[in-house]
């Protein structure tokens, strides 16, 4: 069972009630580790507070913990996200989450940063291969194309997604994929008090899981089996980007080569029929 936790609400006592309460494993939003760069996300946790908090834990007994980071962050230099990562090795997580910063068209955040977010789009190939350089150096598998992990500690509740299993969401805003069945509850917070727990349902054809299996499943680093997803492959794309060294193809898998992972969108989309 995986917490997540905002670094600043990590207490002693709370870390010891989530270990006793049969948590075992605690991912904090650490997102970075520069100040600067913390109030630009509006982040209320200090740099201080990640290492506190992950203090408690490891104190409480926990041996299986992750921090997220955010690359591309207005603002942000090269050599500050080398500064965040050794800062989150020196930390020590049994697993890591490196997401490139996604700010929506016409929020607040992006209205307010649109210049620096463009100049920040164009270092995302580099920041994105520094992520993986340093981390697997530190010893990291790079088993998802956002996610590293030691020992053999995979985020087990991600991996359902990946491989297409079914899941269960629960509670306001949550998503469920059941079957051939999408659910997504109301997002409204007053609504949902009031005990209206209306929710969107969106049927998944046969096609639709096939190309979401193909998609999701091409993030590991694990060969992706086809049986039952030929038809989602463009055998003419598929023809393209192994010839450019993008994709290994085996009798009945596929994955795709270490260069091909950087640029796994760009493949996947070529890939789909």
């Amino acid at each position: 069972m995986t917490v997540e936790a905002n670094p600043e609400t990590v207490t002693r006592e709370l870390a010891q009630a989530l270990h006793a309460a049969g948590a075992t494993r605690v991912s904090l939003g650490a997102q970075t580790f520069q100040p600067h760069l913390l109030r630009t996300l509006e982040r209320a946790a200090t740099p201080a507070d990640v290492t506190r908090g992950f203090a408690h834990l490891r104190d409480a007994g926990f041996d299986n913990l992750s921090l997220d980071l955010i690359y591309g962050i207005p603002g942000q230099t090269p050599a500050q996200l080398a500064a965040d990562l050794a800062y989150a090795l020196a930390l020590q997580p049994e697993h890591i989450s490196a997401y490139e910063l996604e700010a929506k068209p016409g929020t607040r955040f992006t209205i307010v940063h649109g210049d620096e977010l463009a100049r920040q789009a164009e270092q995302m190939e580099d920041y994105f291969e520094r992520v993986v350089a340093t981390l697997t150096a530190a010893g990291y598998r790079w088993y998802e194309t956002a996610n590293f992990c030691r020992d053999g500690k995979r985020s087990e509740h991600n991996l359902g997604y990946w491989l297409g299993h079914d899941y269960l969401g629960l509670g306001v805003g949550a998503v469920s994929t059941l079957g051939h069945e999408r659910r997504r509850n109301t997002p409204k917070l007053a609504r949902y008090l009031r005990g209206d727990y209306r929710r969107e349902i969106e049927q998944l054809d046969d096609e639709t899981r096939a190309r979401e299996r193909v998609m999701l499943g091409l993030r590991l680093d694990e060969p992706l089996p086809l049986a039952g997803l030929r038809h989602a492959l463009d055998p003419a794309g598929l023809a393209r980007i192994e010839q450019l060294g993008l994709v290994e193809r085996g009798d009945e898998t596929l994955a795709l080569t270490p260069r091909g992972r950087f640029l796994g969108g760009a493949v996947t989309a070529e890939l789909l029929a």
